[in-house]
């Protein structure tokens, strides 16, 4: 199936030498940034196309003639102009938008809504900062608190939270910032991300069914692309508030003028916490060691633009991070980066290429008075080529990937078994993607192929994915979407912690087991990969009700059908002296297999200066470790959030944010007793007049279940425009607005609960000039 399609595209491919190409790049003129998802048609026919994330569109087969192209984009001015083509033509255009003088009320049709028809878009969800903008925000706004509201993800928790995408732990998800894998994106507080919202142009969050363009993991991809920076002037924005500080300044280097052949221009962003401090003070009810995170972030990136809208960018980050629980624990981690990315628009060829190169590295400790030391670091390169070619609405996208990178680390679990390794590995990928439409536009598909090597493990990965759309009616869309997914990386932690604040990586061992089985009752079969793998198979329901609620509604299932853990029950090394005792007590990474089912369901309404968001998702998350059943910690089945946003005035000087979430329990280990654990390793010691330390039994894995989550956030924002230029922003904001005790964990020790963040108002100061 996929090879025909492939051969279909090919052959519309060779039939355009009769036609002629209309293609160019639309920008705002106040910035110069690009004009994304923007409508660009010739009027009066049924030819147009839709703008992407560097501003591109093309429009091809368009036969000889004279036509009037019209551009939009929500928020400015119309682009038009009379052009004349001939067959054969390839004709580049740049166009500069005007931002509208008088904002419209009301607007009935937008590009998004025109998206929607367009494209497939199953599971995923595209997001800009002003989205962001409209949830209650704890100091500045964040993606953090973004994520938290999308159908299918689940956080397990407000300090150390874990992100969970439709029961995929958190190495099964790929982040990418402009092409360079960021390997741990959160901060230890779960309401700041390394992520600058100023600085985001754009973020596709895949919760599953992603296309071949993706690879490496097996549950979700976090895409994230960032701004050029302003090429008109230098500008800027700063911001305070009791949680920390930030800056922001862009400019040109050289200035975008519309008759030039190039143009550059910059972007720095630098944020920092300083919670330690103004916690004791601010907040006495976190307790008397306040709250212990730390973070400082910088990013930066230059653009040079070329007259004919090719462009490369170079960028870097450095972003760190520190817990100090003191006389318990100290966490620190650390991710530098940097690389390239490039446009490249040939001058007789109807290709676009994009390409990137880009280097990371991750460091992680943990200092703890109960454990030894642990620490993991990953670092590595990854690059690629992609082309894309437009045939009319149809389209074919393929590309080339190159990844190589070391992981390093040293972990001992709770039980003093030690975990260490130290390796290499290279991968190489090629992929194919189509995107062909058929009946007047009503019927969309998009067959893929990713063939993925992991040339260390001496292992090839063929991996089909399909996904489609049938527009039912104008306003009734149905979608559907499938896949295969494989990836190398394990976390160095087991999923089973309740609090996970060290998160480290390691490559799949080779020391695993021999044989597994795949559920209860199922016969052993032999270990024939090291490669983690997963099935999604997802459908599901878009209607446009009225001209203001738009309801979408998923269902999916992920089959993890090869999933490699960290051995918690190991009592032993796996060594000769050792080789009686079972696989579950000696090896130090275990075989799993488990699945996760739901749906969500999602209403989005806004009319005028309301706006309303309503998620409820139900998941089912089951794993099988080869001895027990269990709900994994991720497990909860009904999740709802409640957003809403209202602008009190016309002139947009006041605001009013409402969030609510509610979560049913996570699973949790009981206590089933205690007991005097005593230190029979130093022989000098007289156990019959030595007191030990105290030892808990556990009950059944996850046998329990916590208490119920619900918290209510709420912010007021003020602001006063002083120009077109300047403005300053006041917000003040409440976390947990009526102080319920969520429980963040239980110590069993002390026996006393830990709770979640306490009732917490903040600040926030900014000025944009």
């Amino acid at each position: 199936m996929v090879l025909l399609v492939l051969v279909t595209a090919l052959g519309k491919i060779c039939a355009q030498s009769s036609y002629a190409n209309i293609r160019g790049f639309l920008y705002t003129k106040e910035n110069g940034e690009p004009a994304l998802f923007a409508t660009v048609l010739l009027k009066g026919t049924k030819l147009g196309a839709s703008t992407d994330i560097n501003g591109f569109f093309s429009i091809t087969l368009i036969p000889k003639g004279t036509y009037t192209l019209q551009a939009t984009y929500l928020g400015y001015d119309t682009a038009t102009e009379v052009i004349t083509v001939q067959p054969a033509d390839i004709i580049n255009k740049k166009y500069y938008l005007n931002k509208l003088m008088v904002q419209l009320q009301e607007v009935t049709l937008t590009g998004e809504q025109q998206a929607m028809k367009q494209e497939t878009r199953v599971s995923v969800n595209k997001i800009d900062p002003a989205m962001i903008k409209k949830l209650p925000s704890v100091g500045e706004p964040d993606l953090a608190q973004y994520l938290q509201v999308i159908p299918g993800i689940v956080f397990t928790g407000d300090q150390g939270g874990q992100l969970y995408v439709r029961g995929g732990a958190p190495v099964q998800n790929k982040v990418l910032l402009d092409g360079m894998i960021i390997y741990n994106p959160f901060h230890s507080i779960g309401l700041f991300s390394v992520f600058d919202n100023e600085i985001i142009k754009n973020a596709d969050v895949y919760t599953g069914g992603f296309g071949a363009e993706y690879g490496g993991r097996t549950s979700s991809v976090m895409d994230i692309t960032t701004r050029d920076g302003n090429k008109t002037r230098l500008s800027g924005r700063t911001s305070a508030s009791t949680f920390g500080a930030k800056m922001l300044l862009e400019g040109p280097l050289k200035k975008l003028r519309e008759n030039s052949n190039s143009s550059s221009s910059f972007l720095f962003s630098a944020k920092t916490s300083y919670l330690p401090y103004t916690s004791q003070v601010l907040y006495p009810q976190a307790g008397p060691g306040g709250l212990p995170f730390s973070f400082t972030d910088l990013y930066g990136k230059i653009s040079i633009n070329g007259g004919n809208g090719s462009k490369i960018n170079f960028f870097g980050c450095d972003y760190n991070d520190k817990v100090d629980y003191t006389g318990v624990a100290t966490f620190k981690w650390n991710t530098v980066g940097g690389g390239s990315n490039f446009v490249v628009i040939p001058a007789g060829s109807s290709t676009l290429i994009e390409g990137n190169f880009a280097y990371s590295q991750y460091n992680i400790s943990e200092i703890a008075l109960s454990l030894l030391p642990r620490s993991s670091q990953i670092g590595g390169f990854n690059g690629g080529l992609k082309f894309s070619n437009f045939i009319g609405r149809n389209e074919i996208r393929y590309g080339f990937e190159l990844q190589g990178y070391h992981t390093s680390f040293n972990y001992h679990t709770e039980l003093g078994q030690a975990i260490t390794q130290d390796a290499g590995s290279t991968e190489f990928a090629g992929y194919v993607k189509t995107k062909l439409v058929f009946a007047n536009r009503r019927l969309i598909l998009e067959p893929s192929f990713r063939l993925h090597e992991y040339a260390t493990l001496g292992q090839l990965s063929p991996e089909p994915r399909f996904s489609g759309k049938l527009n039912i009616t104008n306003w009734w869309r149905m979608k559907f979407a499938t896949g295969l997914y494989a990836q190398n990386l394990i976390a160095a932690n087991s999923d089973r912690d309740v609090v996970n604040l060290f998160y480290g990586y390691m490559f799949s061992p080779d020391n695993l087991q021999d044989y597994y089985s795949t559920a209860p009752g199922q016969p052993q079969i032999p270990v024939n990969s090291r490669l983690q793998k997963a099935n999604h198979i997802i459908g599901g329901f878009e209607f446009d009700l009225f001209r203001n609620i738009q309801v979408n509604i998923e269902a999916y299932q992920k089959n993890f059908t090869f999933l490699t853990n960290i051995n918690r029950n190991q009592i032993v090394p796996d060594d000769i002296y050792h080789t009686s005792f079972p696989d579950y007590q000696k090896k130090s990474v275990i075989v799993e297999t488990g699945y996760a089912q739901g749906f969500d369901f999602t209403l989005k309404y806004e009319k005028k200066r309301f706006y309303l968001w309503l998620v409820y998702s139900y998941a089912f998350n089951r794993r099988w470790d080869g001895i027990e059943l269990y709900y994994p910690i991720f497990d909860r089945r009904h999740n709802i959030n409640i957003v809403s946003s209202y602008t009190l005035d016309k002139k947009k000087h006041w605001e009013v944010n409402v969030r609510w979430n509610f979560g049913s329990p996570f699973p949790v280990t009981p206590t089933q007793g205690y007991f005097q654990q005593l230190d029979l390793t130093n022989f000098m010691n007289n156990y019959t007049n030595t007191n030990g330390s105290l030892g808990y039994v556990s009950g059944g894995l996850f046998s329990s279940r916590l208490t119920y989550y619900h918290r209510l956030d709420l912010s007021v924002k003020y602001r006063c425009t002083f120009s077109s230029r300047n403005a300053l922003e006041v917000s003040g904001s409440i976390t947990n607005a009526y102080n319920r005790s969520n429980v963040f964990y239980f110590d069993r020790i002390t026996y006393t609960q830990k709770n979640q963040l306490p009732f917490l108002p903040s600040v926030n100061i900014s000025y944009t000039f």
